[in-house]
């Protein structure tokens, strides 16, 4: 078995999907659009096959965000080395985006950062 996609609400779903376009080389696939609902999204392919689907709708609501809160708390996208780290960390620090932790080696012996990402949503960096 395998995860098939991961599912994401944002606000702004055209922003979030230049985020993962820019930084991590996503593809997207046609934007869904249901007319009754006004609920609307995209999926986003990775190169190693793995889909993210990022969706918005009326009404959503942008609590607080609190890192230390119980359920899905961050995606982990593997850039493949430590320099790639370190590149799209920069980026995102320069393009004005909250990095969070890293890049660092954890205690666990992983190479990563953390930022905040679009819809308060924490994306984590790894090798």
């Amino acid at each position: 078995m395998k995860i098939e996609h991961v599912g994401m609400y944002v606000l702004d779903l055209e922003g979030a999907k230049n985020f993962f376009i820019r930084y991590f080389d996503a593809v997207s696939h046609d934007l869904y659009y249901n007319k009754h609902t006004g609920f609307k999204s995209y999926f986003l392919s990775f190169g190693d096959g793995s889909r993210l689907e990022i969706m918005t709708r009326p009404g959503l609501v942008n609590g607080e965000p609190n890192h230390l809160r119980c359920g899905y708390i961050h995606i982990a996208i593997s850039v493949g080395s430590k320099d790639r780290v370190n590149l799209i960390t920069n980026q995102l620090h320069n393009d004005g985006y909250e990095i969070v932790s890293g890049p660092r080696t954890t205690g666990d012996g992983c190479y990563e950062s953390c930022v905040v990402g679009p819809g308060n949503n924490l994306i984590e960096i790894t090798v």
